[in-house]
């Protein structure tokens, strides 16, 4: 990674047997790979196996196992992403037990969202989790990409159905992600961020 660019960690937040999140998440994954100036890396939940444990000084170990690789990873960004489905009206369990498993990862970082889901395309969870991250002292960007009827919207390989709309989506919140992250990095490095 040069000292230009910037490492955008996209977070999977579903861990649904069928889900679609892998999907959204690894179309948007593409679209940020197309920047010069974005070292993309993926963390898919379902594959860290935290499961049910709370936050604890003595985790199980295989929490242990599954936050000694987390951990680093979330550490090392510059911003985030979550691709996050809309649950009950908020977000999924798994994903709120990473988040609460780690906090000065998230301080002043940005992160942005992508949702999915039906007739609300995931809009409820991303206000709920703009409420978490501003306790993580995080940086929210206003504009998301939000997929509403998620199961219409992509063809059997994966791909947006209507391609431009979501790319243009993609384009606006990568600008506004990464434009937070290298002021806050640059900022971080002149004068460090204090709880």
């Amino acid at each position: 990674m040069s000292d230009r660019q910037l490492r955008l960690t996209v977070i999977v937040g579903s861990v649904r047997d069928g889900r679609i999140g892998s999907t959204v998440a690894t179309w948007f994954a593409g679209q940020a790979a197309q920047r010069a100036d974005i070292e993309v890396d993926v963390v898919d939940l379902a594959e860290v196996p935290l499961g049910a444990a709370a936050p604890s000084m003595s985790p199980p170990k295989e929490v242990q196992r599954a936050l000694s690789d987390l951990t680093p990873r979330l550490d090392a960004a510059d911003g985030f992403v979550v691709v996050t489905p809309e649950y009950n009206h908020s977000y999924p369990a798994a994903l709120k037990n990473a988040i609460d498993w780690h906090n000065a990862q998230f301080h002043a970082k940005p992160v942005a969202f992508v949702s999915y889901g039906g007739l609300s395309g995931g809009l409820r969870a991303v206000e709920h989790l703009r409420t978490v991250f501003a306790e993580l002292h995080a940086v929210t960007t206003r504009d998301t990409i939000s997929f509403h009827g998620v199961w219409e919207c992509f063809d059997g390989d994966g791909h947006p159905r209507d391609p431009h709309g979501p790319a243009t989506a993609a384009k606006t919140l990568l600008d506004q992600v990464t434009w937070w992250a290298r002021v806050l990095r640059d900022a971080k490095a002149t004068t460090p961020y204090t709880v």
